[in-house]
């Protein structure tokens, strides 16, 4: 079986400065790849098997891998796999949204171990503060000491700017203009007392999508996410693309057609929408949007909105594969699997009856984590940072025998 290499690394060497990368290396191919002997291990590295050896053992020993049963094959020795401990790694994920705060502690396969979640109508700066600080003394009440031993770091996503859309969620003209002034980052640093970093909120929905999902085999793709509000994250080469100010993917502020002339894609294609629609409609006046969208699924609200959004989105994704010659599109958003791919299929549908002369050819697909992404995506990012050759973050990449 042939194993791919990350793309833009060199071959691991058995050089004493290369060592920590060669850990990464080869923690990066086992998840890449799942379990794996020793022997494939350095075969697919380029380490000497002396080498793999010596750095799998240590592994073993920090418990970040572990030994599977062995497998007998039909000539020679039995191997043993070598596959990652679940529990050798741990991370906090913080989203912090227009609708929702929600805190998750995942393992190092991005299962999620803990969860938290807490609600509110309107993002008031001090409101949300102080519950996640009740939502995170929570959370770390339920971690055993020998997990907190374990846990690396936190990562927080979070919308570009909290203060600048109090027009669409109609609030007054300062009601969120405290956001410019909190230090989100260093609060959270603060309550965890842990590495922290933050993330665009579906930049961090793109990650859990790259890490964990199964949407992803294209070295570059736009990736959309349909929350609360939409958003967006891009992927070159393999790489997540951050953006020199952690705005790149800002799809929603792209103009698209709307009734009047052109507006913000995120008048047309944002779950507020929706639910403003659907409580015009009576339909769900509490609780998730998901929940909401399961009992409308044949009403007009629902139906009309979705063929609005797939138009507006259509438009984005024309636009953006004109600037970047992009292989494929996600879509994904905070509903089900079912209603994702709907709203999928739907844009697919707007989206053949643009005029793209000019343009390659590109493929849409449905996300596949959905409702969690975010929080999701902000709790694997320490760990991609912490365990990955190439310190940004890596598509996953097809094996192929």
């Amino acid at each position: 079986m042939n194993y791919p290499m990350p793309p833009s690394t060199i071959p691991g060497g058995d050089q004493a400065g290369l060592r920590a990368y060669n850990r990464r290396l080869i923690i990066d191919l086992i998840r890449q790849n799942g379990p794996m002997p020793k022997a494939e291990i350095a075969r697919a590295t380029g380490l000497t098997a002396q080498s793999a050896s010596v750095i799998v053992n240590a592994l073993l020993k920090e418990g970040l891998v572990r030994k599977e049963e062995k497998v007998r094959g039909k000539v020679g020795q039995p191997s043993t796999p070598i596959a990652l401990a679940p529990e050798g790694a741990l991370s906090i994920g913080v989203k912090i949204g227009r609708r929702s705060l929600e805190l998750a502690l995942v393992d190092f396969l991005g299962e999620v171990i803990l969860a938290r979640e807490a609600r509110y109508d309107v993002p008031r700066c001090a409101e949300v503060m102080a519950r996640l600080e009740l939502e995170a003394c929570a959370l770390m009440a339920e971690v055993s000491p020998e997990r907190r031993e374990r846990i690396i770091g936190v990562g927080v996503a979070a919308p570009g700017t909290l203060s600048g859309w109090g027009d669409v969620l109609e609030l007054g003209p300062r009601e969120l203009q405290d956001w410019d002034e909190v230090d989100i980052l260093g609060t959270v640093k603060r309550l965890f007392e842990l590495p922290t970093e933050l993330w665009n909120d579906a930049t961090a929905a793109c990650a859990a999508e790259m890490m964990l999902g199964r949407a992803f085999e294209f070295s570059s793709a736009l990736y959309i996410y349909v929350g609360t509000f939409i958003g967006g994250g891009i992927v070159l080469e393999g790489r997540l693309l951050e953006g020199t100010r952690a705005n790149a993917g800002a799809i929603g502020s792209m103009p698209v057609p709307g009734p009047g002339g052109p507006e913000q894609l995120i008048r047309q294609a944002s779950l507020l929408g929706l639910d403003r629609s659907l409580a015009s409609a009576g339909i769900g006046s509490a609780g998730e949007m998901r929940e909401k969208v399961r009992m409308a699924r044949e009403h007009p609200a629902w139906l009309d909105w979705r063929a609005r959004a797939a138009r507006g989105i259509a438009h984005a994704i024309a636009a953006s594969v004109a600037v970047i010659d992009f292989e494929g599109v996600v879509i994904d958003a905070m509903l089900d699997a079912v209603d994702v791919e709907a709203l999928t299929e739907e844009t697919r549908r707007a989206f053949a009856l643009l005029d793209v002369t000019g343009t390659s050819p590109v493929e849409i697909r449905a996300g596949s984590i959905g409702f969690a992404a975010r929080s999701l995506g902000a709790a694997i990012l320490p760990i991609a940072r912490s365990f990955s050759p190439d310190r940004e973050l890596l598509v996953k990449r097809r094996v192929e025998a």
